[in-house]
């Protein structure tokens, strides 16, 4: 019998799809990841293994799983995985795309409303007892309405989040691969990086992790932006140069920022926390109950389709 190893527990719809498989099932139930020897431990006998985007599945883990036939990310990116080195021993990779593209993009835009308006700032000072009355000067944030969007990444999730402002009567920019659908809809206009920040009053990260995408976002982009500007990552956290936003927001370069993700993630960078003027959440981009569903549901398909010979039009290699 094919033995399945699944790094994490999933939504029931997933771990009831496993369950009734008929392969063997061996589940780490804990929401924290394995340690990486651990984790070796775990795959050395098994076939399939369905991981999260934080489980580093490299070389030495590869070698160690000899009878490995599928590594299933329950996540659209997979940077965290080896995948030449995989396809070099007939492994294959499989990935969930398309599934969590709106409840990302709607992400984005609760934290550029929560960074502009100031949402998480009022909430602790109304706990607090502090309201005393409206006043002209309390909590006064950045306005949305007909203000410049500058949108870093035109694949899904980008769109999807442009195509959002509609309402909003934006100027939209964007940076990346040229987008009929944005043009048309939008009257969005394809832009160099330089050009996006300089004149964007928000900017909303929505590339992958390439490592043309490392520090995409450092000293020399942020000295670009408006000191009035936002900036919104739901992407991946090394994208951004962690330290150097932290002294950008410190020295209020920029008005504000909110993140989903993380350079080092669990870890934040030292002194991000302790800023008022950045809104964070623990990378929910996809954390909606029916997309962690289909997320699940998915991860473990692909899974199982790899292990009974059949095709996956989710393989990436």
């Amino acid at each position: 019998m094919k033995k399945i190893f699944v790094s994490r527990q999933l939504p029931d719809a997933g771990m009831e799809l496993l369950q009734d498989s008929g392969f063997e099932i061996d589940l780490h139930p804990h929401s924290h990841p394995l340690a990486p020897d651990a984790l070796r431990q775990r795959v050395k006998d098994v076939q399939g293994l369905i991981c999260l985007l934080d489980d580093k599945i490299g070389r030495q883990l590869i070698d160690t799983a000899q009878n490995l036939e599928v590594i299933s990310n329950m996540a659209v990116g997979y940077n965290n995985i080896d995948t030449e080195y995989a396809a070099s021993r007939g492994i294959a990779v499989c990935n969930t795309p398309g599934i969590l593209t709106t409840a990302t993009a709607e992400l984005a835009w609760a934290l550029l409303f929560a960074v502009a308006r100031r949402i998480p700032e009022s909430d602790a000072f109304m706990r607090s007892g502090k309201f005393s009355g409206w006043q002209p000067l309390l909590m006064l944030g950045g306005a949305v309405l007909g203000k410049t969007l500058g949108v870093i990444g035109s694949g899904r999730i980008g769109t999807a989040f442009a195509l959002m402002s509609k309402g909003f009567h934006m100027r939209v920019l964007y940076n990346g691969k040229r987008n009929p659908v944005l043009e048309r809809e939008l009257g969005a206009e394809n832009t160099d990086l330089a050009t996006l920040l300089r004149e964007s009053d928000f900017i909303s990260l929505h590339v992958p992790l390439r490592e043309s995408n490392y520090h995409l976002i450092g000293k020399r982009e942020f000295s670009l932006m408006k000191t009035g500007a936002y900036l919104i990552n739901t992407a991946r956290g090394p994208v951004i140069d962690e330290a150097e936003l932290v002294r950008v927001l410190k020295e209020k370069r920029i008005a504000g920022a909110a993140l989903d993700v993380y350079e080092n993630e669990p870890r934040m960078a030292e002194g991000l926390a302790d800023l008022e003027n950045v809104v964070l959440t623990p990378h929910t981009g996809s954390a909606t109950t029916e997309t962690r569903k289909r997320l699940a549901e998915m991860a473990v398909d692909n899974c199982l389709k790899i292990l009974r010979g059949e095709d996956c039009e989710n393989r990436v290699v």
